[in-house]
């Protein structure tokens, strides 16, 4: 687990900066990088440090355990100075970074914007930006008050799929929105991955509607160019947790590997070997963890309502545990109705990976397919960081996502978190100031 030193708010809203914006950028961006498990050490390291060598320099990499960010730096490919989690202010003061990329675990991604903020950079934050609340509020006063930047990794935003859905929702072609529908589908494979993982922890991840869900509930929201206002939900650990009468510490090590469906042979990941199994001696972090552990309490079955300010209402769902992969967004509006239906791994035989269907009201029905892009997650892992990091990036449609907009998805999955607790309807300005 990644912990992290402390930091302190200040009081509301946000500045415009861009620090990739400008006509003219003089020298390399400065970036370190505070978190090096493998999204950080792919995505934001490897990922980055060599496509982007033109426009990035990584001067300096940071992590609770010693023994992973010396892991991360050999796979990344870079010569910059290493750092205990405990040194992050060093960091910033012997390194001068321009931009501080968080991808801490979730529940610390907070200290580190914070500080960073106060210590004169921008941020580039992993979603979600933060899994409660209260940390929501400090990230935006911290925000207004320092003049910093903080933006959000949203690259779901940047997909071939998203891209459609926003050129076709902003043609007007269905009038008014009255109403969206977002099923989640994650099968044994991937759904399992989180439950093996921090993430199926709510302290660490502020559960699966917050961790994930920020992804779908960003998308809706800038889609929808709307704030969420109210947020009803229903949730359950229902398949993986407690809910087996056998378990063990972590896979490698279990007495009941050829009696679990879910044994996960992580000797046959390299990678996760290097960068997991061998460190697990300096923070007892098990990559293969049990997904029957009975400290799992982050929701495999949820069910979420959301009222926006412009008066759509969304419906959504996430099932963790299911034989197939997707999703299936509908919007209907006042006109006709667009269903898109993304087929990841499912065992029939499909069309394309994207399958669109535009109705329109006493008309004749459209369908056409799109492919995914070339690249991580389809391509959008890289159109995210173009923006980010490439000088005079055309922004037409506001893909850029901003600490508002990380806080505004998370406070979706926090509120409904909250409104699974208690049983009621939950209005995001009882939550947060905005």
């Amino acid at each position: 687990m990644l912990k992290s030193t402390k930091a302190v708010g200040a009081v509301s809203i946000l500045p415009t900066f861009s620090f990739a914006g400008t006509n003219l950028i003089p020298d390399k961006i400065k970036v370190v990088l505070i978190g090096t498990g493998s999204r950080g050490s792919s995505c934001w390291g490897k990922d980055l440090v060599g496509p982007y060598r033109d426009y990035v320099e990584m001067v300096g990499l940071c992590d609770i355990n010693q023994k992973r960010v010396e892991v991360a730096k050999s796979m990344i490919g870079i010569d910059a100075k290493t750092y205990h989690s405990s040194k992050f202010d060093q960091m910033i003061s012997e390194q001068k970074p321009d931009v501080v990329i968080v991808t801490t675990t979730d529940c610390y991604h907070v200290d580190y914007i914070l500080r960073a903020l106060e210590l004169g950079c921008d941020v580039i934050s992993e979603k979600p930006i933060a899994t409660e609340a209260d940390q929501c509020q400090r990230i935006l006063e911290a925000e207004h008050k320092t003049g910093k930047k903080v933006y959000v990794g949203f690259n779901v935003r940047h997909s071939n799929e998203s891209i459609e859905m926003k050129r076709i929702l902003s043609s007007g072609e269905l009038g008014k929105i009255i109403a969206v529908e977002y099923h989640e589908y994650l099968d044994t494979q991937h759904g399992a991955s989180y439950f093996r993982r921090w993430h199926g922890k709510t302290k660490y991840s502020g559960s699966l509607l917050v961790h994930k869900s920020s992804h779908h509930f960003d998308l809706i929201n800038w889609l929808l160019d709307a704030d969420p206002v109210e947020v009803q939900a229903i949730g359950e650990t229902a398949f993986y947790g407690s809910n087996k009468d056998f378990r063990g510490k972590n896979c490698r090590d279990c007495a009941y590997k050829t009696k679990c469906d879910f044994f996960w042979d992580m000797t046959k990941d390299k990678n996760s070997m290097r960068m997991y199994a061998d460190c697990e001696d300096i923070d007892h972090y098990y990559r293969d963890g049990c997904v029957w552990d009975k400290e799992i309490d982050s929701y495999d079955t949820s069910s979420v309502q959301v009222i926006y300010s412009n008066g759509t209402q969304l419906t959504y769902s996430l099932n963790a545990y299911l034989p197939y992969e997707g999703q299936y967004i509908c919007f209907s509006g006042e006109n006709g109705r667009l269903d898109v239906r993304l087929n990841y791994r499912q065992p029939w035989e499909t069309v394309a990976p994207y399958e669109f269907r535009l109705a329109k009201n006493r008309e004749t029905t459209k369908t056409w397919t799109l492919q995914s892009g070339e690249g991580g997650h389809g391509g959008a892992d890289e159109r995210v960081k173009d923006m980010f990091f490439k000088p005079n990036q055309p922004d037409p449609t506001g893909q850029k996502a901003t600490a508002k907009a990380g806080v505004m998805s998370s406070m979706i999955g926090i509120a409904a978190r909250k409104s699974i607790e208690t049983g009621r309807k939950i209005r995001i300005e009882e939550m947060i100031r905005l």
